[in-house]
């Protein structure tokens, strides 16, 4: 089969088009690799996809892990999915949550919360591994305020399937017959995909999708998408995802969301909201993650 470089403008998919590829901006945390897909200078937004990183695959030596210090978030939810390794979360709701491969973490800030991510001390002595996607999503105009809140959805709750081979499971919303109960403010679709070699898939139809490539080698209809990059599709058009050889792939999209301003941690429709937050986080106004005494200081500018 021929199937075009993703990097050529006009990639051409046989039965929908892709718009187009998102290659990662990667940094180098010291033996921690982070790819930030969005927001990016070619598309800001995927439904109400606003932030999507993918982190690692990572293999800390002995002693070390992840060590992020409190921080706060208003305006989103965010949304930790892990396909190895474990963080530890705490925030200022007095949450304490392990994630674990398989399973969700869904913070909603609202009108704020503050949390920490880390490595427990008991995983770190051997050498922890992790590797997993952190994404924002914008909430409505009408709910960017409510109470900040915490759920965790272990991996057996969510919903899975195998269709010709294809396993899917569906992490936020409703396909192929099946409906996450983890809570979405604007109709969202948020799926992992894992496809044998020759497996093709017809693309759930959303008002925005795209295709995220892990590994393997995918393409939707004749345009390729390399590891590691970001095939944006009309996602009202029918689309075909194909696998050349076994392949990971993360779906995402749903309702696209009005204007949102995004500085540093915080989302808003209101720039004079986001200078309040600064505010606020410069003078403490923000909650306490109780057993932490850290914090990330307001970046400069």
């Amino acid at each position: 089969m021929s199937w075009q470089d993703a990097s050529e403008p006009e990639c051409q998919a046989r039965g929908g088009h892709v718009q187009l590829v998102i290659e990662p901006r990667e940094r180098d945390l010291g033996g921690f690799s982070v790819r930030r897909v969005l927001p990016s200078s070619k598309r800001r937004t995927v439904g109400p996809f606003l932030f999507f990183d993918e982190m690692g695959p990572a293999q800390f030596p002995p002693g070390k892990g992840i060590d992020v210090r409190p921080h706060p978030h208003i305006g989103l939810s965010t949304v930790t999915y892990l396909f190895d390794g474990e963080i530890v979360h705490r925030d200022s709701l007095g949450v304490v949550q392990p994630i674990r491969p398989g399973a969700v973490n869904l913070m909603t800030a609202g009108r704020g919360v503050v949390h920490s991510e880390r490595t427990d001390e008991r995983m770190r002595a051997g050498g922890p591994r992790l590797h997993g996607i952190q994404s924002w999503m914008a909430l409505p105009d009408d709910q960017q305020e409510i109470d900040p809140a915490f759920e965790h959805h272990p991996e057996a709750s969510l919903p899975s399937a195998e269709i010709g081979g294809i396993r899917i499971r569906v992490i936020i919303g409703d396909a192929f017959g099946l409906h996450s109960r983890v809570r979405s403010y604007l109709p969202t679709l948020y799926l992992e995909v894992r496809m044998p070699a020759g497996g093709e898939l017809e693309l759930p139809r959303v008002p925005e999708l795209a295709a995220y490539a892990l590994d393997g080698s995918v393409a939707i209809g004749d345009c390729a998408l390399a590891p590691h990059t970001m095939g944006v599709v009309d996602g009202r058009s029918p689309a075909v995802l194909r696998a050349a050889r076994a392949s990971h792939v993360i779906l995402l999209g749903g309702e696209p969301v009005g204007e949102r301003h995004i500085w540093w941690n915080f989302v808003s429709s209101s720039r004079e909201r986001i200078e309040q937050a600064k505010r606020d986080w410069a003078n403490g106004a923000f909650g306490r993650v109780p057993g932490e005494t850290e914090f990330i200081p307001l970046p400069c500018g």
